[in-house]
């Protein structure tokens, strides 16, 4: 499936036009082809970060922002516990199953991102630091996105040659109403997971010979998979330091950044507190091993998340 290449250039120019980014995010929603919504994304991120669209949102417009986003009709969902094993990426078979999930999940993550955008920064009064910060994020998951299924290509398969699922916007619905739990829900525990495992996934591709996909993987997606995870712990703290002190702004400020952070008794207790949070909206316990490393590189540690890990019997 392809959108038509006249009209997608037309719909890029706009991008460069658009009068507020929740304006141009919304039509990244609304637009069903992944590779579109992966190449208008980076034209209106480029246009956010060079400065031809300047406001983020119009204060006395109210936008709708869809429940779903207009998404591919040649991939077929299934429920997760039908999903098929991927195996351990020692044949072409698993190697191109294993990218797929990958390629589904980056596709998702465009959405994510421009999604987080659209519903909550003007509903929670977000300063402009935080449009830059998830504008950067969709760029870059539209750049994992059109890496990974060309590789993807390069084995012999296509992005909807597997079942997949989504899960990841059953969590985005199921927080739609609180940013808190969104960046909870879908940066620290669902991305944090791809932290955990992206490391193993890289050894079973070079341990299968695929070097290139292995490569791939370690040198751009994973970093920026951390950078990503960083986004939302930093805006987590914003909105629990900014409850805490409603009329400091400047203390909103400083404990964004995790090397600033936990200098303040009363915050740090909040965010630990508000993380927990996260039960309400999944399922299940968090799942050891933790990439640590990673995970403080990101800017929390083991207090955030293993109090809902899994128990040793």
């Amino acid at each position: 499936m392809s959108t038509n290449d006249d009209q997608f250039q037309h719909n890029v120019g706009e991008a460069k036009t658009e009068t507020t980014l929740v304006e141009a995010a919304l039509r990244v929603l609304n637009t069903p082809d992944p590779f579109d919504k992966a190449k208008l994304g980076e034209a209106i991120a480029t246009g956010w970060i060079q400065g031809s669209i300047i406001e983020p949102f119009d204060q006395s417009v109210d936008l709708a922002v869809p429940e779903r986003p207009a998404r591919p009709s040649n991939v077929k969902l299934v429920s997760p516990s039908l999903m098929p094993k991927l195996g351990k990426a020692g044949g072409l078979r698993s190697r191109q199953a294993i990218l797929h999930s990958l390629v589904h999940t980056e596709s998702w993550a465009i959405d994510l991102s421009w999604d987080i955008i659209a519903r909550f920064g003007k509903q929670e009064s977000m300063p402009r630091d935080f449009f830059t910060d998830f504008v950067k994020v969709a760029q870059d998951e539209g750049r994992h996105f059109t890496l990974l299924v060309k590789r993807l290509e390069e084995l012999g398969s296509s992005y909807g040659a597997f079942p997949a699922h989504d899960g990841l916007w059953e969590s985005a619905i199921a927080t739609s109403k609180d940013l808190l739990s969104r960046l909870a829900v879908e940066h620290c525990v669902h991305e944090a997971r791809g932290l955990d495992v992206l490391p193993t996934t890289i050894s079973r591709f070079r341990k299968g010979g695929d070097d290139k996909t292995a490569d791939l993987l370690e040198t751009v997606v994973y970093p920026e998979e951390i950078t990503h995870c960083a986004a939302g712990v930093k805006w987590f703290r914003y909105l629990c330091s900014r409850a805490r002190y409603p009329s400091c702004p400047e203390s909103h400020n400083i404990y964004m950044d995790a090397e600033s952070a936990g200098n303040d008794d009363d915050v740090d207790a909040m965010v630990i507190e508000k993380f927990a949070t996260v039960r309400t909206y999944f399922s299940g316990p968090l799942k050891p091993p933790f990439n640590e490393k990673a995970r403080r590189a990101a800017g929390f540690g083991p207090r955030w998340y293993e109090p809902l890990a899994v128990k040793e019997p």
